[in-house]
């Protein structure tokens, strides 16, 4: 089988940067899997995506599908003669064409025949058509006169295999080897020679740079080189490197200045202006203290840096003379004056207002500080202006900076040190692996307003569906989760879940809500946890008994997965499970009084005496949550247990008999059951 590079390249409008790496990874897949559908195979597969192009390189791909043998199983010989011969004719032969085989359900009759494999320069136009078709495009667009749809005016189509053509049309544009390069170095086509020569065309001829995790590694170099120049730092924000990436295909670093006096401003409101609005990188000195520069990637190789430095600082100067006013202006007023404002913000129809829910949250916010024996006036004070900020000019403007503006504020109004730190803590984490809240009123603040969130959105019944979560319920419920376990809080996840939704007078039904909030944040505790290392076996195993607190889960996880890796863990599983299969179907599953009298062997009393002897010792264990000990004790009966099977007919004829040894089974089962059901680690 022959095998050719492969080349196929997008040609459009600039792209939405924030979407480009994205699309780019779908395109790419979406053309891999057509391949592998078709049965062709290929080496490696090289991705390209510039502002105005989408493209994959994969080399040694088969020029055409293998000749395979195609069967289709027809009626039984038994068969009326009709209907095989309407099944010859279907197949395009004469019934002594066809073949017999044997079934168990008889002879069947089948046609088989060889079918030619495609040429892959025919499959290809359909799998581009196909993987753009399927791009994560929320709202597709169209342009002139054309019926065909995209997220940006299509301009050109490349198809290549080897050094020929495929011939083709995609979003009605005929397939060619021309490209174009830089929208202003050289706006003329480039010929494409062949695929693997794609990339140094457009970079030599074309002055673009096709490689996206290239041209981003040259931009943070870039930016930092520059940085370095200026006696600074540059800071790298991952998401905004990304972006700039996707802004521009020649990139070139320039550094720029700011007014010195607006370093009087809190530098978040600089730095959001200069990121948000400009898509510059700050710089911090060496001690780390924002400097008066930033760094512009500028897309074209100016003969006069100059002017772009300093067209670029005309532009970021309004922005900073914005944040400078609303800075001045919002402290005019005291963060508590801007509370009743929040009246006037809808926080959700049947939620009421954003001012009802800061009320709700201060309750709430008040009973866990007191679970935790904390501050509970701080972390009611926190509460109540934790979202006053949302009415102040700088957090209309950036409203990136909630929570972290009230900390400016309350500062400025001499509020107490953690109830200003507590509002900005309020939001934490953030998002996946963010830092969670320093200040005992900061978490007490963070798991109130997340709860009264998720209590409230999945009471009235907006439950997450699929990739739908306009509350973020599932960020929340990790965050409370995280906040609980990693802070090591000893606090009730039921109790506060009734306690949050006893404050919400729209939700119905609270009972079975309670219920189903607590299973639904448990999902989240069970990916939570799968990222950590723990399997789902673990994971059921401690989920069976339903804790209470998230803090006591992580604790008996632990100790689940440190008993597993025991020598008598899978014998003990094994005896639990079978245990508890045999307690399910007997009467006597609740009893757990033993008389030792109506012992028949001695197997019987000396599984009785072993749990009987180290009853105290587990229960002092479980009693100081020290879950590892425990079943490290418990895996002491695996001997007796083990007899005990060996020798013991369970249910005996006499029935006092078995319901003893069947209380002496549900003796053992419930002191195993006191940490987890270790029988979900039996297979």
């Amino acid at each position: 089988m022959t095998q050719e590079n492969l080349l196929i390249e997008i040609g459009t409008e600039e792209l939405p940067p924030k979407a480009l790496k994205k699309l780019s990874d779908a395109f790419t897949a979406g053309i891999v899997a057509g391949l592998e559908k078709a049965d062709l195979a290929f080496g490696e597969v090289v991705s390209y995506a510039a502002p105005r192009r989408l493209a994959v390189m994969i080399k040694s791909v088969d020029t055409a599908q293998a000749d395979k043998e195609v069967e289709r199983k027809g009626p039984a010989c038994a068969a009326p003669e009709q209907a095989v011969k309407g099944f010859a004719g279907s197949c395009g032969v004469s019934v002594d064409d066809l073949e017999k085989i044997d079934t168990p359900k008889g002879q069947w009759y089948v046609f088989r025949q060889m079918q030619k494999g495609q040429a892959t320069a025919e499959l290809i136009p359909a799998m581009v058509e196909e993987s753009l078709a399927k791009l994560p495009i929320p709202k597709r667009m169209r342009w002139g006169d054309k019926t065909v749809e995209f997220v940006r005016p299509v301009h050109w189509i490349v198809m290549m295999q080897g050094e020929s053509v495929i011939e083709g049309t995609v979003l009605d544009i005929p397939a060619g080897r021309e490209t174009q390069g830089h929208r202003f170095h050289h706006p003329d086509t480039i010929t494409i020679n062949k695929p693997e020569t794609y990339a140094a065309q457009l970079q030599e001829s074309g002055f673009v740079y096709a490689d996206f995790e290239a041209r981003r590694a040259m931009v943070k170099e870039q930016a930092e080189k520059a940085a370095q120049a200026h006696g600074g730092t540059a800071v790298i924000d991952e998401d905004l490197l990304d972006e700039v990436t996707s802004l521009v295909e020649w990139p070139v670093a320039v550094v720029g200045e700011f007014d010195k006096a607006f370093l009087d401003v809190p530098s978040e409101c600089l730095i959001s202006a200069m990121k948000g609005h400009q898509k510059y990188f700050h710089m911090v000195d060496a001690n780390g203290q924002l400097m008066p520069n930033f760094i512009t990637m500028s897309n074209i190789q100016s003969t006069n840096l100059n002017s772009v430095k300093e067209g670029n600082e005309r532009v970021i100067a309004p922005r900073l003379k914005d944040a400078d006013f609303f800075w001045n202006q919002d402290k005019k007023k005291r963060l508590e004056d801007y509370l009743p404002a929040l009246k006037t913000v809808v926080f959700q129809k049947q939620l009421g207002t954003t001012f009802d829910k800061v009320e709700r949250v201060e309750t709430l916010a008040g009973i866990v500080a007191k679970a935790l024996n904390e501050d509970v006036a701080n972390a009611q004070r926190a509460a109540r202006l934790s979202k006053c900020d949302l009415m102040t000019d700088m957090v209309g403007e950036f409203p990136e900076l909630q929570g972290i503006m009230g900390r400016y504020y309350a500062l400025n109004d001499d509020e107490h040190a953690n109830v200003a730190e507590a509002i900005d803590d309020q939001y934490k984490p953030r998002f996946a692996g963010d830092n969670l809240p320093e200040t005992a009123e900061g978490r007490a603040l963070a798991i109130a307003d997340k709860l009264d969130t998720i209590t409230g959105i999945y009471g009235i019944g907006q439950v997450p569906t699929g990739d739908k979560d306009p509350f973020a319920l599932r960020r929340a419920a990790l965050g409370v989760l995280r906040i609980m376990i990693e802070c090591e809080l000893d606090l009730d996840l039921k109790a506060l879940i009734a306690e949050s939704l006893a404050l919400h007078d729209a939700v119905e039904n609270k009972d079975a809500v309670a219920g189903d909030i607590y299973t639904f944040m448990m999902e989240r505790l069970r990916a939570y946890f799968a990222d950590q290392g723990f399997d789902a076996t673990e994971f059921e195993a401690v989920m069976a008994i339903s804790p209470a607190k998230p803090m006591d889960f992580a604790a008996r996880l632990k100790a689940v997965k440190t008993f597993g890796q025991m020598p008598e863990a899978e014998s003990l599983a094994a005896a639990n499970k079978r245990i508890q299969n045999i307690l399910k179907k007997n009467d006597a599953f609740g009893a757990t009084n033993v008389d030792a009298s109506l012992f028949e062997k001695d197997e019987e009393s000396n599984l009785s005496k072993a749990v009987s002897d180290m009853m105290n010792e587990v229960d002092s264990f479980i009693a100081q949550a020290n879950y590892a000990s425990a079943l490290q004790t418990l895996a002491g009966l695996r001997e007796q247990v083990d007899a005990f099977f060996d020798n013991v007919m369970v249910m005996a004829d006499d029935e006092a008999v078995k319901n003893n040894r069947l209380a002496l089974l549900n003796q053992l089962s419930q002191r195993f059951m006191q940490v987890a059901d270790i029988s979900k680690l039996s297979a």
